[in-house]
């Protein structure tokens, strides 16, 4: 209904710098990234571009953590849009159907057992495929507050492409025996660490001897539990 917001240029500067961190990463930056990014002389100035972005209704921002920030639906459908947009004169329109993608939403998941088994998928969301800017094949209900300082919550759904293999700063689904966890990846010379973004969890040291450790996928976005009918 309403036309995208009307941005400055350095606004739009830290939409796009937030956009490709989520893409890339699958976490927002934090607002000392921003300013280093950017070349800001503070941390503040990263705040305020935020402050007016949320604002505008461009993003949402997320009290109490560093990376509590989200790109809201119809932003990412705007970017979407004006991404295809040298690609064809017909504007992107919301049609039902060739919009929407259909995700199961994994639940307890048993050990030894593929992560997608029927008996681990709770119901099935259908949600608007712009809203990722890599397609998910399932989403993950998130489990505790280790991921806290990202701004992935307890009761999330995090949205998960699936993958044997990730990148070192993504945030990943990795499973360690009879237990699905989400955590920052790591590799080392020692092996691969998994990261917390919460200062009251330790990180997890796999290595060679770390029995039935997997990389299930990589994060490519987040949705907020409330916000599916």
């Amino acid at each position: 209904m309403n036309d995208s917001p009307k941005l400055t240029q350095r606004q739009q500067q830290v939409l796009d710098l937030v956009q490709n961190a989520i893409e890339r990463t699958g976490a927002p930056p934090t607002r000392a990234e921003i300013a280093a990014e950017l070349g800001f002389k503070s941390a503040n100035a990263a705040e305020e571009h935020l402050q007016a972005l949320a604002r505008k209704g461009a993003i949402e921002l997320l009290g109490g953590t560093s990376r509590g920030i989200r790109l809201k639906s119809d932003t990412l459908r705007a970017l979407h849009q004006a991404r295809m947009a040298p690609y064809g004169k017909q504007p992107m329109l919301p049609m039902a159907g060739l919009a929407q993608l259909s995700l199961p939403l994994v639940g307890r998941v048993a050990a030894g057992s593929p992560i997608l088994a029927q008996e681990h998928i709770e119901q099935t969301y259908a949600v608007e495929a712009s809203m990722f800017q890599r397609r998910p094949d399932y989403l993950l209900r998130v489990r505790g507050q280790s991921m806290r300082d990202a701004g992935i919550l307890d009761g999330d759904l995090l949205a998960v492409q699936k993958a044997k293999e990730a990148k070192n700063g993504q945030i990943v689904v990795a499973r360690l025996g009879d237990e699905v966890t989400v955590k920052r990846f790591r590799r080392t010379d020692e092996g691969v660490d998994l990261l917390p973004e919460n200062p009251d969890f330790l990180p997890i040291r796999v290595t060679a001897e770390t029995a039935d450790f997997e990389l299930e996928g990589i994060a490519v976005g987040l949705i907020r539990s409330s916000p599916l009918m």
